[in-house]
């Protein structure tokens, strides 16, 4: 049968797209045990067809409930901006979120290595999620997807730019369809790495020059992944394959410059980076955030300056989970953005550098008027022999 439609949150199935022809026992048992109650079956389609069908649409039973299934989740284009919610009760919504969405983009990456068609409609339930989740507290999502292990890398890397492109985007004033766009194009922007190698793209040493010329092949990919699917979006077929792309026309694969590369692109270039840079890969340990930022804006020439600056403020000064050395002489890490001022973070204290001991770990928010702490610095998690500054800001969704 044709699977017209599912109904209920995209986060309660287990695909990437909710119209194709159930061919599998495997997905019919994978929609059984989702949670959805009802589906949708296109009685015009699918290979069940013998006759000449009747036209209709027939909205059958995928399981009994015993209770109705979620509401779909509304189009982030039309719908108030949810009420802002603390980085703790985000946190396990942007985890299941992030879960749910790691199979759902293996399994597109699969049907484009196939060269199975891409049905870019299909993946907006997925981005309204992750919208609605930016929205609710925007430090939960970006920091869940930050964290990931090597094998997971591709595909929680476009989650977290599609985040980082709606966060981004509102920054730059963008809402509605353009912020929707927006994060659209963070989540396909990578689709030519389905088609890369595996051994080159997870080769844990430095590449070859043909290897690197390899992979440099990926956005031209990913275009042409996209338009054979009858994608006819500019601005996504543009992100696709110019987010490598330099402001000094140093980039790859066309060396575009200056006004030649459009405000997608230089959005979707800075959130590459930052997600590659502060992402474990096989050849290198991650940047903490608050380095990734300060390198990042001293790179000249790389970025558009205006949207850099944009994108530091959408992610504070310090971003969530940046190592902070302070006037007392304590380390602490930043678990949460604080609306009253960018400079002043709500932090974690948790070592005394003039003890060089451990001490009882505390939040603090710095913009309390009883605060008296300062930020004195950023710091390097190697230098003080930390090995994972995550854990002190991931406890707080325990």
């Amino acid at each position: 049968m044709f699977l017209h439609k599912l109904e209920g949150s995209w986060i309660n199935h287990p695909f990437w797209r909710s119209a194709f022809v159930l061919e599998d026992e495997k997905d019919v048992q994978a929609v059984k045990t989702s949670g959805i109650a009802h589906v949708w079956i296109d009685a015009d389609k699918g290979d069940d067809i013998v006759a000449a069908p009747v036209a209709a649409v027939a909205k059958v039973a995928a399981i009994p409930a015993p209770a109705a299934a979620p509401a779909p989740a509304p189009t982030a284009a039309h719908v108030a901006t949810p009420k802002p919610v603390s980085l703790q009760e985000e946190m396990r919504q942007a985890q299941r979120i992030c879960e749910a969405g790691k199979g759902a983009i293996a399994s597109m990456l699969s049907d484009a290595r196939m060269g199975k068609a891409i049905d870019v409609k299909g993946t907006a339930p997925m981005v309204e999620e992750i919208a609605l989740s930016v929205m609710r507290n925007a430090s939960a999502i970006i920091s869940v997807a930050r964290i990931k292990t090597k094998d997971e890398y591709t595909y929680m890397h476009s989650i977290a730019v599609c985040a980082l492109m709606v966060s981004l985007g509102r920054q730059l004033g963008l809402d509605g369809a353009a912020l929707r766009d927006a994060g659209t194009a963070g989540l396909m922007h990578d689709l030519g790495k389905a088609v890369m190698p595996i051994d080159v793209l997870n080769k844990p040493g430095k590449l070859t020059d043909a290897e690197y010329a390899t992979i440099k092949r990926h956005p031209v990919e990913g275009w042409r992944i996209l338009r054979e699917s009858g994608c006819t979006d500019e601005a996504l077929l543009s992100v696709a394959l110019h987010h490598h792309e330099r402001m000094d026309g140093k980039g790859y694969p066309k060396g575009l410059a200056d006004a030649q590369i459009t405000q997608l692109v230089r959005m979707s270039a800075v959130c590459d980076v930052y997600d590659a840079v502060t992402s474990n890969r096989p050849y290198k340990a991650g940047w903490d955030p608050g380095t990734s930022i300060r390198q990042m804006n001293s790179w000249k020439g790389h970025f558009d300056p205006l949207v850099m600056q944009a994108f530091i403020k959408s992610l504070g000064i310090y971003p969530v989970g940046s190592l902070l050395l302070l006037e007392s002489g304590r380390l602490a890490v930043v678990v949460e953005q604080n609306a009253i001022s960018l400079l002043k973070p709500k932090i974690r204290v948790f070592y005394s550098t003039r003890s060089l001991e451990p001490i009882p770990r505390a939040v603090i928010d710095l913009a309390s008027p009883t605060n008296r702490e300062k930020v004195l610095s950023v710091e390097d998690p190697k230098k003080w022999g930390i090995e994972n500054p995550d854990e002190l800001w991931q406890s707080l969704a325990d």
